[in-house]
């Protein structure tokens, strides 16, 4: 049965609740996991493991969370930012993720940035409701 975006932004808010320690009311659409709800690297692996459990599909860490693949890739970054094969790449791994204004400024140290309570819904949604 799909579910509706809110459900899924309720399930959502309440796996970053509980993976990070947090109150309801921190966890906002527009919130960044790293920046505004102080997610390190290690949580994103609990964060994954837990939208599993909860939503009982598949998250292969690359596809949610695909930045360490393209930050390692030296087609992919040159001078501290994305380039054209780069911004490609980043748009192909994360359909789900608004990018454009990323795109304005790919500068890689911004990529956290992507990583937002609303990317997370989007993703999940295209996973349950297909």
């Amino acid at each position: 049965m799909a579910k509706t975006r809110d459900e899924i932004f309720e399930q959502v808010k309440d796996v970053l609740v509980d993976a990070l320690g947090l109150d309801d009311d921190e966890v906002t659409a527009e919130a960044t996991l790293m920046g505004d709800l102080g997610a390190e690297s290690i949580d994103f692996l609990d964060i994954i493991f837990r939208l599993q459990k909860a939503f009982d599909i598949e998250v292969p860490r690359e596809e949610l969370f695909p930045a360490e693949a393209v930050m390692s890739n030296t087609d992919f970054v040159s001078g501290g930012k994305l380039t054209e094969k780069g911004l490609a790449e980043i748009r192909s791994k994360m359909p789900h993720t608004d990018l454009s204004e990323f795109e304005q400024d790919p500068d890689v140290n911004k990529i956290a940035d992507l990583f937002t309570v609303d990317a997370i819904v989007n993703f999940v949604e295209n996973k349950v409701n297909v």
